[in-house]
């Protein structure tokens, strides 16, 4: 009885610091937006293909700069017309697949965007006449602490990744099949 007692009293603290332990720090998040638009992958790739070029169809993107071109290790500086700046470095560009990876680099501007990284992929393939195009994100929540204000959440980032990439891609199908860009 009395090991009974003393094995008790030796695992309670052991299953209080298993369970601090598993109580730290964000979890990576995820989105994904897709859209269909009514033009051919190759004329959709063409707009959007330019990693620095998204200012051109990005409704939220006050000005996109550029540095490196389409190459592993280029990268780009966006304004957004609500305020703050995301620097980006690209990871891997492939034209012949229609697609390209890349993730935030520098500090984090948590007025741009509620998270304190991310990586990306973008992806255009055909789909019956026309197009679709996939944005897919992984990120993690701007304050990366085990209490985060509402602010700075995972569901803040969330919400905030999932409308830049679902006002991108409808800015996107507005410029390829009307013709119109952004700027």
């Amino acid at each position: 009885m009395r090991l009974s007692f003393l094995s008790a009293s030796l695992t309670w603290p052991l299953a209080l610091a298993a369970t601090a332990a598993l109580a730290h720090g964000p979890t990576p998040q995820k989105v994904s937006q897709s859209i269909t638009i009514k033009a051919s992958p190759d004329a959709v790739w063409k707009l959007a293909g330019d990693f620095a070029g998204i200012g051109k169809w990005h409704p939220d993107i006050a000005k996109a700069e550029g540095q490196g071109g389409n190459k592993d290790g280029g990268s780009r500086t966006l304004t957004l017309k609500s305020g703050g700046t995301l620097t980006e470095g690209l990871d891997e560009w492939k034209a012949e697949a229609r697609t390209y990876s890349y993730r935030m680099s520098g500090e984090p501007d948590l007025k741009a965007l509620p998270v304190s990284s991310y990586s990306a992929t973008f992806t255009v393939s055909p789909e019956g006449d026309g197009s679709k195009v996939e944005w897919m994100g992984r990120f993690y929540r701007g304050d990366t602490g085990n209490e985060p204000p509402a602010d700075l959440s995972d569901d803040a980032g969330r919400e905030a990744m999932n409308r830049f990439f679902s006002d991108g891609l409808k800015g996107l199908k507005a410029a390829a099949e009307g013709g119109k860009a952004t700027q």
